[in-house]
């Protein structure tokens, strides 16, 4: 039984499309161009960092982001703010409360993340980013974390994330899209996918498990009404 929900941040709650795209303004790329160069680094499994080398061969992060914050000191920059909410974020969280869910943030962030996110008053009982606990995913220890926080047993926790090649150390993990699972059981030698294994109450979610033998990574999939697979579904493919 599910006893306590846990949100990634990036493209999870927050809509990053502002976010890389002034990324893309710096950088002196066109957006559309710089966002097709993430999303193809993505599917393959590289570190997103390999976008921005894409483009930029000597990008170094921490001496553009010190250069970026001198040209610019008063504009977000990398950073968010309630503007960039997904505008179902808030009343997902919610609903969860609303449940008896235990509701938790915990994703790489860099710590004035967290500071923003406490801006918003969430309806979460904790916010925690991994430059305040020193720790990033997929390292098992940042989950070990979320179990903490959760006070629950890792099978208890469900954790609502946006991409399948960041770990899980047992916790269940609800990523956006059934092809996305698929697609890393395929790269991974063809490991078995079983369908359908799990509903939250009161949530429109269908899930798969990616049978991982190393049984560390057991992802889960939604599909919600407005994933891939559903709006395919709708048009008869």
């Amino acid at each position: 039984m599910i006893r306590s929900v846990v949100f990634d941040v990036g493209e999870t709650l927050i809509d990053e499309t502002r976010i890389f795209g002034r990324w893309a303004d710096r950088l002196g790329v066109p957006r559309l161009a710089f966002f097709g160069t993430l999303g193809g680094v993505l599917a393959e499994g590289r570190p997103m960092l390999d976008a921005f080398r894409l483009v930029k061969p000597d990008f170094d992060l921490e001496a553009e982001l010190e250069a970026w914050q001198r040209d610019e000191p008063h504009s977000l920059r990398e950073n968010f703010d309630e503007a960039d909410l997904y505008p179902d974020a808030r009343p997902t969280l919610e609903r969860l409360r609303g449940l008896g869910l235990r509701v938790i943030i915990a994703g790489n962030q860099p710590p004035q993340a967290a500071d923003a996110l406490r801006a918003m008053d969430l309806p979460a009982e904790g916010i925690y980013v991994s430059a305040q606990w020193g720790v990033a995913k997929p390292e098992r220890e940042f989950f070990t974390r979320v179990i903490d926080v959760a006070g629950v047993p890792a099978e208890e926790i469900l954790y609502v994330g946006d991409r399948v090649d960041n770990g899980s150390a047992g916790i269940q993990y609800v990523v956006k899209d059934t092809p996305m699972v698929e697609a890393k059981a395929k790269h991974r030698g063809g490991i078995a996918v079983e369908t359908p294994l799990n509903k939250l109450a009161g949530f429109d979610l269908v899930t798969i498990w990616l049978n991982d033998p190393d049984g560390v990574t057991n992802y889960f999939a939604q599909v919600g009404p407005n994933s891939r697979t559903a709006r395919q579904a709708r048009a008869g493919n």
